[in-house]
């Protein structure tokens, strides 16, 4: 019987297939969208063919594709084309960068920005419309704060959104006020949604446009597999599920999308999305909501009021009743569920939420998952391993917000229990990482550096060092533990004869290099389902 030839075999002296925590000689066959076998290069030889490709790497890293668990698809791609503010050290600064930006880009009717942290400005005041007015006086302006919570906007765009000082905040948002009760350009979690609408009314052809540049990016980073979490309902606008699928029928998806829509209580047009995505390629994995908001605007729910205003303890977006019931319902109808939960008090309704489904559902294996962890308490640790729920975490996030403004926030003794990836794992919680992009940019290898340094907002001081994790697992969870949270570990993550062939080759070795080299490592070779999508050598492959 004649040996079945490959497509292509990749070789190198390092090769982490994630099922040890080292890296070790090897050879892979890949044929179709599959690995066919794993070996010596000796014993791949019987695969080649003479149409077999054969790569040879050396001592570059081979290992899975970056499964990034928790980003917001075309919200990244619009940011992709929009000005990045992180770098700003003061509000003139960033009000330099995005006159640069609106000139250089006359053709964009809104002016969109991205990143930017007043934490970081010498004054570390927060803006207002009247400086973006200086700089663009008649062409509205949406700048979105790092943790994309709250956004910062000029006088044009509040008329395009019909908001003046009449206008009533929204149930779990707020519209910020000066003195005279005016609007002062500064919109907090859902009062940004009627500046979005506008802001996003994108064509069709600029939405296909905005889906290409990010495919690219993401095969570019070794980034194999994503999962589009619901973001909010503005942001449903770019939301288009069925570009996803023309371009998943025209061949060109080179990247899987797990797809997670609103969790709210509409349970049939859920049933009626899984049905329609269940594809290798596009596929609705389950539902997503928001507990709360974020440390930095006082909007994430605790259990103890903020350090630094008394009187406040954040709140949560639903009633704790209706969060409760929404998913009892949904786990029943076999859902998996992620909550956007940073506050230890939202940290604890979600879990308390997974457990009464579990009792009211009876147990089963759900994989609900709880997003970011920033300030858990203690004693609901254990209960991730308890109640089988993942906890998808963004490294990076620790560093992204200025250290001193998000201590004051909390008080040094809840401080003590922030970002506690270490003991998460070691309590038995399955980990799994992402970026959050377009919150942080889209290179995985910046979240593995920060986990595995704790390397603060200052670039010097290590946050927690007990909380630093190995290399090794690191990368795991951002390969097999996100396969894992959503059901895929048999089919994804590791580099294993019968697993689909995404896999990504670094330029170099990880395992060998200086910790501070890692988020500058570039990608040699992309391959998703067997195919090819990034070629260093050749940058993108032509179609």
């Amino acid at each position: 019987m004649s040996q079945q030839k490959a497509d292509m075999i990749i070789s190198s002296d390092v090769v982490f297939t994630g099922l040890t925590d080292q890296p070790e000689p090897a050879s892979i066959a890949i044929k179709d969208n599959k690995i066919v076998a794993i070996g010596s290069e000796k014993e791949m030889k019987h695969f080649a063919g003479e149409n077999t490709k054969i790569y040879q790497f050396n001592d570059q890293l081979i290992m899975p594709g970056f499964h990034d668990f928790h980003l917001h698809l075309m919200q990244g791609a619009v940011a992709l084309n929009g000005v990045d503010l992180f770098a700003a050290r003061s509000e003139e600064e960033a009000l330099e960068m995005i006159r640069k930006f609106a000139e250089a880009n006359p053709e964009n009717p809104w002016v969109i920005g991205f990143t930017w942290d007043a934490g970081y400005w010498d004054t570390q005041k927060l803006p207002t419309r009247h400086s973006l007015d200086r700089i663009l006086p008649d062409r509205p302006a949406l700048m979105f704060h790092a943790e994309m919570h709250y956004a910062w906007v000029n006088t044009k765009a509040l008329e395009i959104a019909n908001i003046n000082r009449h206008t009533e905040s929204p149930s779990f948002g707020r519209i910020g006020k000066d003195d005279d009760g005016e609007p002062n350009g500064l919109l907090y979690e859902g009062a940004t949604d009627a500046v979005i609408r506008h802001a996003y009314d994108f064509t069709k052809e600029q939405k296909k446009a905005l889906l290409t540049n990010f495919l690219t990016h993401a095969a570019s980073l070794g980034v194999t597999a994503v999962h589009d979490l619901f973001a909010s309902e503005s942001m449903n606008i770019i939301n288009d599920y069925g570009l996803f699928k023309e371009f998943e029928d025209k061949g060109d998806l080179t990247t899987r999308i797990h797809l997670w829509p609103v969790l709210n209580g509409d349970i049939e047009r859920a049933k009626q999305l899984r049905d329609t995505y269940q594809s290798d390629k596009l596929r609705v994995s389950g539902l997503k909501q928001f507990i709360d908001g974020v440390i930095t605007a006082r909007t994430a729910y605790l259990l103890e009021p903020y350090a630094d205003q008394p009187d406040s303890r954040g709140e949560t977006t639903f009633p704790a009743e209706t969060i409760k019931k929404w998913v009892a319902d949904a786990d029943k109808e076999g859902f998996s569920i992620r909550f956007h939960a940073i506050g230890d008090g939202a940290i604890r309704l979600a879990l308390d939420a997974y457990q009464e489904a579990q009792k009211v559902n009876g147990k089963r294996d759900s994989r609900h998952s709880v997003e970011h962890v920033e300030v858990i308490h203690p004693n609901d640790i254990p209960r991730f391993k308890e109640l089988g729920v993942t906890a998808s975490m963004q490294p990076d996030h620790f560093a992204m917000s200025e250290r001193g403004v998000y201590t004051d926030r909390i008080g040094s003794e809840r401080e003590k229990h922030v970002f506690s990836i270490n003991t998460l794992k070691k309590s038995g919680a399955n980990l799994a990482f992402g970026t959050d992009f377009p919150v942080d940019i889209l290179n995985p290898l910046l979240q593995i550096y920060r986990a595995v340094t704790r390397i603060d907002s200052s670039g010097k001081t290590v946050w927690h060092p007990h909380e630093r994790i190995a290399l090794a697992d690191a990368l795991k969870a951002y390969t097999s533990g996100s396969a894992y949270g959503t059901f895929r570990e048999h089919e994804l993550g590791t580099l294993e004869v019968g697993k689909l062939a995404d896999v990504v080759v670094l330029e170099r070795n990880l395992f060998e290099i200086p910790v501070e080299e890692i988020p500058d490592t570039k990608v040699q070779l992309t391959i998703v389902d067997g195919t090819v999508v990034y070629d260093h050598t050749k940058s993108l492959i032509e179609k």
